[in-house]
């Protein structure tokens, strides 16, 4: 006689069918549970600058609201150098847990074109929240024959690559908007380039460059007379310098600011990072953060994790035409 392969019996089928039930059931609680649990620990915070510059500043007020709303503390970790990508490049390879997450400057858009930054940051991130932006301006010492932009830009029509000016570093955004100011211009500049903001400074304080371009490093010295704000790159004059105009109307159709973002590393639980992005939210949007910025002059410029990542995005797309315009791996490359 043949003999017939038997099926599973009632016993094993029941087995079967409870077993996925149960494996349903613990997905679709899982999720909420491990969002409702988060945090359960500290959370490190990586910021990819100095410790007291204009964005440390900032992102440390940001993160004791934050704290206060998870009930967690949230360690501050500089990282800085590489313009900021060291500590990009430390966030987007920690684990996905919640438990590191960073300030993401915008120069990664820059700078992962570059070769300088090995991520790409329009899928390596978790995004969380666009927070604030610092504001640059061109400033000189107060005993520069330079009293408005324009006699800069008079003078560098008439003696190409005679006026210097500094900034934190080559292809930073400080000399990007130096070179789109030039270019819109039609003048020639000499960069001098310098290891950071604070260098810069010191190197038009102690007459060894003409011109300054950085962020609101400038703000403290211009209101105590030592230094002559000439133009703000922001799209509206700065409520601390309104007597100060914009380049853009200055002629100069120059509008740049950096957004400062917090994001995490790519795969974060969706609802660990529903969680972080209402936090993060109500941090930007607080009276301690907004009051951050408004005394280091920088503009509270949020967004939701969403349209953050689509800002990145489309800013990636926007500094192909400047990196090719500016020839900045030409330039990398001689520096």
């Amino acid at each position: 006689m043949k003999k017939v392969m038997q099926g599973p019996d009632r016993r094993q089928v029941l087995t079967g069918t409870l077993a996925s039930a149960a494996a349903l059931a613990t997905a679709s609680w899982f999720k909420p549970a491990l969002a409702q649990a988060y945090p359960n620990r500290p959370i490190r915070f990586i910021c990819p600058w100095p410790a007291g510059g204009t964005a440390d500043t900032t992102m440390r007020a940001l993160c004791r609201v934050a704290s206060a709303e998870l009930g967690q503390p949230i360690a501050v970790e500089n990282r800085a150098g590489a313009a900021g990508m060291i500590g990009a490049a430390s966030n987007a390879t920690a684990q996905p847990d919640g438990y590191t997450i960073g300030q993401i400057p915008l120069s990664v858009t820059r700078f992962s074109q570059l070769g300088s930054f090995a991520h790409d940051p329009r899928s390596d991130f978790t995004f969380i929240a666009r927070t604030a932006g610092q504001t640059f301006g061109i400033a000189v010492r107060a005993d520069s024959r330079f009293k408005t932009i324009q006699e800069v830009v008079t003078e560098a029509k008439a003696k190409p690559d005679t006026v210097t000016y500094a900034t934190s570093g080559v292809a930073g955004q400080t000399h990007i908007g130096m070179e789109e100011f030039s270019y819109a211009a039609k003048v020639k500049m000499s960069h001098v380039p310098f290891k950071g903001g604070a260098d810069a400074l010191q190197g038009v304080l102690g007459g060894h460059v003409e011109i300054l371009a950085d962020s609101s490093s400038w703000a403290p010295l211009v209101r105590d007379g030592r230094m002559r704000l000439l133009a703000t790159w922001s799209e509206q004059r700065l409520a601390g310098f309104p007597d100060v105009p914009t380049l853009k109307e200055s002629g100069y159709n120059v509008v740049m600011q950096a957004p400062n973002g917090v994001g995490a590393p790519k795969g974060l639980d969706p609802a660990i990072t529903a969680k972080l992005r209402e936090v993060f939210r109500k941090a930007a949007l607080s009276a301690e953060h907004t009051d951050t910025c408004n005394r280091l002059d920088m503009v509270v410029m949020y967004l939701d994790g969403n349209d953050y990542q689509k800002f990145v995005a489309q800013n990636y797309e926007e500094e192909k035409v400047i990196i090719e315009r500016l020839k900045l791996k030409e330039l990398l490359s001689k520096s």
